[in-house]
């Protein structure tokens, strides 16, 4: 009855709202996505070039979410004035 339960529970979306702390939750993920690309890209992982490597991609991938966010804000504006 237990499993039941568990595999129900994955059966609906979780209801997230958009307001500013539950999208602090893209850090992380922007995160772990800097790390895996460039540990799967990097020929030799050493880690003073590895970490810069992931810093500049996490710093591309954060400033394309902020733009992106920026244009899709100043869009629904302009829709909706």
């Amino acid at each position: 009855m237990a499993e039941l339960i568990v595999i129900a529970s994955f059966s609906t979306a979780e209801k997230l709202g958009t307001n500013p702390s539950l999208m602090l939750w893209l850090l992380p993920l922007a995160t772990s996505i800097a790390i895996v690309y460039k540990a799967t890209k990097v020929p030799t992982i050493k880690s003073v070039n590895f970490i810069k490597e992931v810093v500049i991609l996490f710093g591309s991938i954060f400033i394309f979410i902020i733009i992106s966010a920026l244009v899709l804000h100043v869009l629904a504006w302009l829709i909706t004035e």
